[in-house]
């Protein structure tokens, strides 16, 4: 029998302002950040950038176990695109972990081989054709280890747009990672990928966003980490995502992934009263609420 939704839901400690970008702000400490995410009663979370967990995969099991969490998978930027650079190995390590945590999904990210996500080049025709291949070439490798691969559309990477998007659904037989604030930043429509593409969604990172700075960010008028410390994301429900169409259009074709909740924070530093989880309960709230009305219960 499929897992309720509410049974479904994970954290990331991107909400907690743990990022891999060097400079992003203020990190917390890994303890702080399980130890509200299990506070919260998240059932699981993803790894986080390296060197939040420990580095051995029996250690990031026992760290996750000793806070009553669950391994749902681990966001993994890594350059597609270049002839002369094969990910397979670098994937592959990653895997291991992802393997004896018993999670689920590698979630990939097309980075452009530089630091951050304020800039990116365009990708040439023989560079789609490396990354639809490498990404074709990546879900067989994760198959084969009993783990689902999937492609997530992300600001500053070379998979970005709405465009980009439908290239990667048309040209490759990876799953996408549907990342409801990411697709709008980059021009996309989340609502209409949920609908049109439900059978190829295999993970899904839930947030939500303000359309002023997503189009300040289009627009290049300021950067996305620019926009991230200004307040661009919020928690569910306060933006401008259509949030429920998103979630009932999955739920209703048989989505039984992960909902994972994110709002990407930087911290200026030790944050004072609750914090981010405070942010992360209100969208955990909002959820909960959509999965009641959506099955009646209540209503």
């Amino acid at each position: 029998m499929a897992k309720a939704l509410s049974d479904r839901i994970a954290g990331a400690p991107i909400s907690w302002g743990v990022c891999e970008v060097p400079g992003w702000g203020h990190q917390l400490e890994p303890s702080v950040v399980l130890a509200q995410m299990a506070e919260l009663g998240l059932a699981a979370t993803e790894f986080g950038p390296d060197g939040f967990l420990p580095a051995a995969s029996e250690d990031k099991v026992r760290v996750l176990a000793d806070h009553g969490l669950e391994a749902v998978g681990q966001f993994l930027p890594v350059v597609l695109h270049d002839p002369g650079h094969d990910p397979v190995p670098e994937v592959d390590l990653a895997m291991d972990a992802l393997v004896a945590a018993g999670a689920s999904t590698v979630v990939l990210a097309a980075a452009t081989g530089a630091e951050g996500y304020d800039a990116r080049p365009v990708l040439d025709e023989p560079g789609w054709t490396t990354l639809l291949a490498n990404l074709d070439r990546l879900a067989t490798a994760a198959t084969s280890r009993g783990l689902v691969a999937t492609l997530h559309p992300h600001v500053g990477t070379m998979v970005e747009t709405g465009e980009d998007t439908d290239r990667v659904l048309a040209g490759s037989s990876i799953g996408l990672c549907l990342d409801t604030g990411h697709l709008l930043i980059g021009g996309g429509d989340p609502v209409a990928v949920a609908q049109r593409h439900p059978g190829r969604i295999a993970h899904v990172h839930l947030k939500d966003v303000r359309l002023d700075w997503a189009q300040r960010v289009r627009s290049r008028e300021v950067t996305y980490t620019e926009a991230v410390a200004g307040g661009m994301y919020v928690p569910l429900g306060e933006g401008d995502v259509d949030l429920g169409a998103i979630v009932s259009a999955l739920e209703d074709h048989g989505y039984a992934g992960w909902y994972v909740l994110e709002q990407d924070t930087i911290l200026a530093g030790p944050p004072q009263g609750e914090g981010p989880a405070a942010d992360v309960a209100t969208s955990l709230d909002f959820l909960l609420a959509h999965e009641a009305r959506h099955s009646g219960v209540g209503v």
